[in-house]
């Protein structure tokens, strides 16, 4: 559980710890955590991982057994599960993407009958569903986008049409929604934002003033941010806010001492962070906290791309153009 908030300013990142909790996440099979998140096992080992690597420290895992299982997670249709046995999803594939990359073991991938799979799940107004069940939302825009592109296929769907649809899910106030006349969400403002700067598209977003000021009203006092007006902070709008404020190149309009603060109080000294203050960590939490921390300039952490969620000196080594530009806390953050 995280340590209760006091008057005491947190100001240390447990380091260590993090690690520690990190690299038992997948050991301790008698936590109840541990079987309540079976469904999304693969996208564990990329938040692990990627927490990781941002700490530099990604060498501290077993890349072999990871891949192994990475690998029992394939489906015949070319997607990816959340577990063994699990049904394909865009969401899990694109995680166990993101594992081969953080293991270097892309070269592994079968790009061809992913992106066939992919492609299966566009729809003639360019939107995509997650799965053969049909859910629309923009979080798989995003995955779509953000596929093709890692795999260096962007052509291997219809990018105007999903595009296009990104842009009509813009609403009055300047945020996005999980599909047009949706009401604006934090996350899906992150997934459409990301899907367009991986475009090159930012272009299709309307009034980027009105977003950001829309972005930074998610601030409150204590300097956590939230996902709505009138919800409570949580850590992972640490990444979905800040992330979509990076790409915007409007970092600045938040108060980045504070949310540092917030996040840092959010952590259990034996490690993990929670969503706030006194509640019980995961790795889920413990991963976009410390993005979180990496974007707004946090001393000693490898810089994260804030469009791709991935680590920046990654994406140099495999020859994609990072997203980490011209912010002022960019500028003292670690790039290699």
């Amino acid at each position: 559980m995280a340590d209760s908030a006091t008057d005491e300013t947190h100001t240390t990142l447990y380091r260590e710890a993090h690690v520690s909790y990190i690299n038992s996440c997948n050991s301790n099979k008698e936590d109840f955590a541990y079987w309540v998140t079976e469904h999304l096992r693969i996208s564990g080992f990329y938040w692990g991982l990627s927490a990781l690597a941002l700490l530099g420290r990604l060498d501290d895992t077993d890349r072999t057994s990871i891949l192994e299982f990475a690998a029992s997670c394939r489906t015949a249709c070319g997607g990816y599960g959340g577990n063994r046995g699990h049904d394909a999803h865009l969401l899990y594939t694109l995680s166990a993407i993101q594992v081969y990359f953080l293991c270097e073991a892309e070269d592994r991938l079968d790009v061809d009958a992913i992106l066939t799979w992919v492609k299966s799940l566009q729809h003639e107004d360019g939107s995509f569903s997650g799965d053969e069940w049909g859910e629309i939302d923009t979080r798989f825009s995003y995955i779509a986008i953000s596929i093709v592109h890692l795999l260096k296929r962007p052509d291997a769907i219809n990018l105007q049409a999903a595009v296009d649809y990104v842009g009509r899910c813009q609403n009055f106030d300047g945020g996005f929604g999980v599909n047009p006349g949706s009401e604006s969400h934090a996350g899906q403002t992150f997934c459409c934002v990301g899907a367009l700067a991986i475009a090159d598209r930012l272009d299709v977003i309307t009034d980027p003033d009105a977003l950001g000021w829309w972005l930074c009203e998610r601030q409150l006092p204590a300097g956590g941010l939230n996902g709505r007006p009138e919800k409570l902070p949580d850590v992972c709008y640490s990444w979905w806010v800040v992330s979509s404020l990076s790409i915007l190149g409007r970092l600045d309009w938040i108060s980045g001492e504070k949310l540092q603060e917030f996040i840092l109080a959010c952590q259990d000294s034996e490690g993990g962070i929670a969503d706030r203050p006194g509640d019980v960590v995961d790795v889920y939490h413990t991963f976009f906290g410390i993005g979180g921390l990496s974007m707004t300039g946090y001393p000693d952490l490898v810089a994260v791309d804030p469009a791709f969620a991935m680590p920046c000196p990654l994406l140099k080594r495999i020859g994609l153009l990072t997203h980490a530009r011209s912010d002022p806390y960019f500028k003292t953050t670690k790039q290699a």
